[in-house]
């Protein structure tokens, strides 16, 4: 029996093992494919603590000095292999590392660099010998032979996960000339990972930018292809970038095939160093309106993959696509849930703050492009006045409004502002489902007639926030469906104005309209706001305006609508006929206010309250009309 073959050595794990293996492959990770994104992980600080080392020991490097990862397949025999020529580990590393998992060989390795050299450096090595436990996810059994750069022992470490491992020496012919190789040998559920288009998949999309060149073996023996270059497009300066490169690498994160509206390419430094490179896609993607309302922003640690799932930006700024690396955040155990640390909270106040301040300077210097992308995401933004209330004058200033005055170009705020009447002192709004139907409203009337601008709003969101941002440059909101109009400080622009005040026989009507509608309606009065309908509806002055009255109702969030209220036109030939009937009318006139309220509701965009009464009074009404026009010919005659 050879040296090596009595050199095996059997270890039981420490107590703790069993627990935290079965929490790493049952509850850490929710995709299996990160256990491959761990061994690369791993295998790229092995190859920058060589890099380290070799600073004050070039020899280590030997006759290949270019780090490298090699991920081999090998279908027949449902085997992976993962090899990098890294620094390699002795046999004590071993136990240390992939014996002990509450330890860390990485966390050692730091603690000699800063005892030698300070910290430089440190931030970029994560902690080894934690995430390579998921490779038991998808093996059975998993070998480890490695040899420490500048040694000529190698070492062969091997486990099934169920509470034991084995350590023994190999023949150096047996062993990388130096690092590591890390064997699994794969479960029936998991050979896909033989496959090269499954495998060059995972690299890309989890670690296609870590900073060591990564190839593919597709089987024992062939040439390898690389996949990876191990070089980052964000850590680049912005310089050494073109916008066709950009452009490509926005396609891939992105997963989209139109060019970006915008890019966000910037260096956090300070208390906090991170780099983001985001986009505004050109297009509405597919899951713009997703009901979960997730973002699609990666965070990476130190050039490694660690979630898509992380909450990088506020959810109306769910559009944006790209990534954020940052080398503050930990590589460990818990890094399925690395969003919870309180140090992701300032990456994402700061990422935030950039994109809109981005998105501001883009509808100041390219007006058409920003007009773009308010046409695709302006509805999604307006989510935030509502949610994000640090944000939202921010927000309020960034948004564009179609609006009785703006023809085909929505306006600012700003704009609005500055061109209102003498006299007006809130910012007017009419919301709906429908801009057609809204510009034909009967509510707009008194305010065409004093070109007051009214804002146009046709976004289910539009009813949500108007009711919680208070005001925009001092002036409030203030919908026009909604309570008393107070036009009559503002003059009509007409020269030709006819009087405001109401007729003794109309305001009798009026009154008499009341009490025949009863509770049907909360009150009856003359309207300033109408010049050329005969009625109309608006809400009373406290609780919700019509449009989101209508919306809780159909959410089923209220169960029982305020009444509104009904508004008389004094001015309009229909108002004035009626109003000089006759008193034995009463049946024909009762007949002609439930009219009016009906008319006033399907002009609200409703439907009468009671179909068939509404056709029976409509015949009497035509039958009474014919009535008359018969008695008129025959006198006539």
């Amino acid at each position: 029996m050879s040296e090596v073959e009595m050199s095996v050595e059997k270890h039981v794990f420490e107590a703790d093992v069993a627990k935290l293996l079965h929490l790493m492959v049952h509850s850490v990770y929710s995709d299996k494919n990160v256990f491959l994104r761990e061994l690369i992980s791993n295998a790229a600080d092995a190859c920058e603590k060589l890099r380290y080392e070799a600073i004050v020991a070039p020899e280590l490097l030997g006759s290949d000095p270019t780090p490298r990862i090699t991920l081999t397949l090998d279908e027949e025999n449902a085997r992976l292999v993962v090899e990098d020529n890294g620094v390699g580990m002795s046999r004590d590393e071993l136990v240390e590392s992939l014996g002990t998992i509450a330890r860390s060989g990485t966390r050692a390795f730091m603690e000699r660099i800063e005892a030698a050299q300070g910290k430089d450096g440190a931030q970029l090595i994560g902690q080894f010998g934690v995430g390579f436990y998921s490779a038991f996810m998808v093996a059975d059994n998993v070998d480890v032979v490695s040899r420490r750069a500048g040694s000529d022992k190698a070492w062969h470490w091997a486990s099934d996960g169920k509470g034991s491992y084995t350590v023994s020496a190999v023949e150096p012919a047996d062993a990388p000339a130096r690092g590591t190789r890390v064997t699994l040998h794969l479960m029936d559920d998991a050979k896909t990972y033989t496959s090269r288009w499954t495998v060059e998949r995972i690299v890309k999309d989890q670690s296609g930018h870590v900073p060591v060149p990564i190839s593919i073996v597709e089987k024992p023996g062939a040439e390898a292809a690389q996949v990876a270059d191990g070089t980052a497009l964000w850590t680049k300066q912005k310089n050494d970038i073109s916008k066709e490169d950009y452009t490509d690498f926005y396609r891939g994160v992105a997963g989209q095939y139109d060019e970006p509206a915008l890019t966000v390419h910037f260096r956090a430094e300070g208390r906090h160093e991170y780099t983001v490179l985001a986009f505004v896609p050109g297009s509405k993607p597919f899951d713009l309106f997703d009901p979960d309302r997730k973002g699609r922003m990666k965070l990476y640690v130190k050039r490694v993959f660690i979630t898509d799932e992380a909450e990088l930006l506020p959810r109306y700024l769910r559009f944006v696509r790209g990534l954020v690396d940052t080398a503050d955040l930990p590589l460990n155990v818990s890094r399925e849930m690395i969003q919870e640390s309180p140090l992701l909270a300032s990456i994402r106040k700061g990422l935030t703050n950039r994109v809109l301040t981005s998105i501001e300077k883009l509808a100041g210097n390219e007006p058409e492009t920003f007009a773009k992308l308010w046409e695709n995401f302006g509805s999604v933004i307006k989510e935030g006045i509502y949610e994000d209330v640090e944000r939202r004058t921010q927000l309020l200033g960034l948004s564009r409004f179609r609006t009785t005055a703006s023809d085909d170009k929505p306006r600012a705020l700003s704009d609005y502002v500055k061109d209102m009447k003498d006299g007006q002192s809130a910012i007017y709004y009419l919301t709906g489902d429908n801009l057609a139907q809204l510009q034909a409203s009967p509510q707009l009337e008194g305010f065409r007639a004093r070109g007051i601008e009214v804002l146009l709003l046709t976004c289910p969101v539009d009813s949500f926030w108007v009711t919680t941002a208070p005001d925009f440059e001092g002036k409030p909101f203030k919908s026009i469906t909604q309570g008393a109009a107070d036009l009559a400080g503002i003059a009509k622009q007409d020269s030709e104005t006819t009087s405001s005040e109401t007729s003794p026989a109309v305001a009798e009507f009026v009154t008499f309209a009341k009490a025949t509608l009863g509770e049907a309606v909360s009150d009856v009065r003359a309207s300033d706001r109408l010049t050329e309908s005969a009625v109309c509806l608006v809400a009373p002055e406290h609780g919700p305006d019509r449009q989101l009255q209508k919306m809780l109702q159909g959410a089923g969030r209220i169960e029982g609508a305020a009444k509104p209220i009904l508004e008389i036109n004094p001015g309009h030939a229909l108002i004035a006929a009626l109003a000089g009937c006759r008193a034995e009318d009463g049946t024909f006139r009762e007949d002609a206010v439930k009219l009016l309220l009906d008319q006033a509701r399907v002009l609200d965009g409703d439907k009468p309250d009671d179909p068939r009464a509404f056709a029976e009074r409509l015949s009497r009404v035509f039958g009474r009309a014919l009535h008359v026009n018969q008695e008129s010919l025959e006198k006539g005659a």
